[in-house]
């Protein structure tokens, strides 16, 4: 009887050490994976448990310094309980129908430890883990009262294992790092909306205007213009009454021109004109109706020229090139359009900037920008001193393209493709030429036979 409680006892002693294991791995897995955000809106609406966790969360190293001695105390204690307690009584039973006292023995230690190992195995590790995986917010509120007691008390320990493992860092030349970031770069959430996507946790149309946002604060206003070609203008000594004329095909702000093509002295506004109803419109000059313009450089990042045409308090700002000449015009509508792709209103000549999906293959405006276009196919394309789907056609073909030209792309190979993949290729044909330049492409994928045409310069990303 005294060693059959004698093995009970040492059972739950093995539990409740195994307990505490889990106890342990719960804090690891737990803060590690809690989102720091929800404490702090919660630990802000007045959560104690929440606070005290986000307390826990800024001292992320020396918490798993913490749980880590924690996790390799208790296994130690338990293969030294298990054994003694319930490999020997194991043994004494054993002996008790005739085995031999040594096989006995042998035999009631292999069990115990294959049960101490089991019980801190399913436990003590794997169901804490995913636990506090699943469920990190209520595990990290749960156990934040009593991890702030347990690292206080035995903080001084902790801090004597971590300076060990400083020195030994710094002897390799290697800088500790104390904290463990959490913030995402935004390659990281690039990369966390196409695996969302992919899987389909989130909506086409919702990860399209993430990436766009991540790409605003990178894109130019030379990204976001209607570029010079394209801007209808007007002089200054120009009447007021021809002014209407050209703002009856649909323009309701127009740069003002001084002496020469560059040479941007003002904006002239639709309302400014409206406010002239009941006079000669044919006796006043532009100039004297004309308002200040608001300049910006090409190179100017979007944010940005939103924060100056707002200071202005306008819609409509002439971009200036390197050179001191104007480039283009950007409009809050072509601001909005970076973030939620094309706006047509009833000015818009219809499916000008759209594209056609085909049975394998893209029809595209020539102005459409890169990464719309790797938005739409989904890939990567090469990186150049262009902005466009036409601009990438000019720069392979090194002179301006006729309708009916091709170039073949080697796209950038996936990351984790294998070696023996082929590398992925695009065809590029111009279809359409408007002002010497690509006015409509057609893209397909690009297969074996396409490097044979003779029409075709191939191109490597």
């Amino acid at each position: 009887m005294t060693t059959v409680l004698s093995i009970m006892l040492g059972v739950l002693v093995v539990v409740a050490i195994t307990a505490l294991t889990g106890y342990f791995v719960a804090q690891e897995f737990g803060y590690m994976a809690v989102d720091r955000s929800r404490l702090k809106a919660r630990a802000t609406a007045g959560d104690a448990g929440a606070e005290r966790a986000l307390a826990i969360t800024r001292r992320t190293s020396f918490m798993l310094s913490g749980a880590q001695l924690g996790i390799t105390v208790t296994g130690l204690l338990v293969g030294y309980v298990a054994e003694p307690m319930i490999g020997n009584g194991i043994g004494v039973l054993l002996g008790g129908v005739g085995v031999p006292s040594a096989v006995g023995v042998a035999i009631g230690t292999v069990l115990a430890l294959l049960f101490a190992t089991v019980v801190q195995m399913v436990f003590g590790e794997l169901f804490p883990k995913n636990l506090a995986i699943a469920e990190p917010e209520p595990v990290a509120r749960a156990l934040a009262l009593s991890t702030a007691i347990y690292l206080k008390l035995f903080g001084w320990l902790i801090w004597l294992f971590d300076q060990a493992s400083v020195l030994l860092l710094k002897a390799l030349r290697i800088e500790p790092v104390h904290d463990v970031e959490h913030a995402a770069t935004p390659r990281d959430l690039e990369a966390i909306i196409d695996e969302s996507r992919d899987s389909g946790d989130l909506p086409e149309e919702l990860s399209t205007l993430l990436d766009r946002v991540l790409d605003f604060t990178d894109r130019t206003a030379r990204a976001a213009m209607i570029p010079r070609p394209h801007v209808a203008s007007v002089s200054a000594d120009e009447t007021v009454g021809h002014l209407v004329e050209i703002m009856a095909s649909g323009h309701s702000r127009l740069p003002v021109l001084g002496n020469g093509a560059d040479d941007v002295v003002g904006v002239i506004c639709l309302r400014d004109v409206l406010a002239l109803e009941g006079r000669d419109l044919d006796a006043i000059r532009v100039a004297a109706v004309m308002r200040k313009a608001v300049l910006v450089p090409a190179s100017l990042p979007l944010p940005a020229v939103l924060h100056q045409l707002r200071e202005a308090d306008d819609e409509f700002a002439c971009v200036v090139d390197e050179y001191g000449g104007l480039a283009g015009v950007v409009t809050m509508e072509d601001i909005a359009e970076e973030l939620v792709g094309e706006i047509t209103d009833e000015h818009d000549p219809e499916g000008e900037d759209e594209a056609t999906i085909g049975d394998g293959d893209w029809t595209v405006p020539g102005t459409l920008h890169i990464d719309e276009v790797e938005r739409l196919l989904d890939h990567d394309m090469p990186e150049g001193d262009y902005q466009t789907i036409s601009g990438l056609v000019i720069a392979e073909l090194q002179r301006l393209p006729e309708p009916g030209d091709a170039v073949i792309v080697t796209l950038p190979r996936p990351s984790g493709a294998d070696d023996d993949e082929p590398d992925p290729r695009l065809s590029v044909t111009v279809l359409t030429v408007d002002r010497r330049v690509p006015e409509t492409v057609r893209l397909a994928w690009a297969d074996a036979s396409d490097q044979d045409s003779p029409s075709a310069a191939e191109v490597r990303a």
